[in-house]
């Protein structure tokens, strides 16, 4: 079991209200939102262990979100809009991954996330939880570390939003 995992949320950037009939999966980022992920990818680049797995919703806009991440992206259905967030822990594997994950979706779910990481609310109570803010774009990253008695905690190494220069 590892010492210390991290786990990067990352809300997709700006995207374009869907248009009637239109998919929800099918929407697109907007010309703001290209220039918020562009960003955030650049910084993230920068900043991520090597290792980092990235998880990415089959939504065209977290698609586009991460598409100038110089990285390996994985596309995971338990990521789609209003899933559960257990289906996210399990794809993450929190807090026993070997490695950082980063997941990109969407809210409530990555708020709700949150909530439960580090709010504190239990899992069968996130139903009527209120998510956390995550700005459209931004992402917080996590750390669970354990112990000496191998008690896991989660630490906030760092919330990043797309405003920041």
């Amino acid at each position: 079991m590892p010492d210390s995992m991290d786990l990067i949320l990352w809300r997709h950037a700006e995207a374009a209200d869907a248009a009637p009939g239109m998919d929800d999966l099918s929407r697109v980022l907007t010309g703001r939102g290209e220039r918020q992920a562009r960003d955030m990818a650049h910084w993230l680049d920068k900043h991520l262990p090597g290792d980092t797995r990235v998880l990415v919703s089959p939504a065209v806009r977290t698609r586009q979100t991460v598409q100038d991440l110089r990285r390996k992206t994985r596309v995971d259905e338990a990521l789609a809009p209003r899933r559960a967030v257990e289906g996210l822990l399990a794809a993450a594997g929190w807090a026993e991954a070997t490695s950082p994950v980063m997941v990109v979706g969407h809210q409530p779910m990555l708020g709700l996330a949150l909530a439960h990481l580090v709010g504190g609310v239990p899992l069968d109570r996130l139903a009527g939880a209120t998510p956390w803010r995550i700005r459209k774009g931004g992402f917080w990253w996590l750390r669970c570390e354990r112990d000496a008695r191998d008690r896991p905690g989660v630490l906030v190494v760092t919330v990043r939003s797309p405003d920041l220069p």
